[in-house]
């Protein structure tokens, strides 16, 4: 699974989209009314879990973009066979939800 972790500005712009701050060295300066690290850690773990349940989905983008789609669809039009929609069912076997 592809973990990339959630930053704690996207979890203050996801709590406050008009918070304004800066992070440097992992310390908050707040610019505006601050939110509370309990908050942002609560944010910082709903985003993430969002983010680790839709892996299913970048992974089949990413193996549906690989695919000729068309061609292959044309190809078992013309030739009477089933390539594309075998193509399709192993990447969602490979990837189920």
């Amino acid at each position: 699974m592809n973990n990339e972790p959630i930053t704690k500005s996207q979890a203050i712009k996801s709590l406050d989209a008009n918070s304004e701050f800066s992070i440097r060295l992992d310390v908050i300066t707040w610019h505006t009314t601050p939110i509370t690290d309990a908050e942002i850690a609560n944010e910082i773990s709903r985003l993430q879990g969002i983010y680790d349940s839709q892996e299913y989905a970048r992974a089949r983008a990413t193996a549906y973009s690989a695919l000729n789609q068309f061609e292959m669809q044309f190809d078992d039009q013309q030739n009477n066979t089933t390539t594309w929609v075998d193509a399709i069912n192993d990447i969602k076997a490979r990837f189920p939800k």
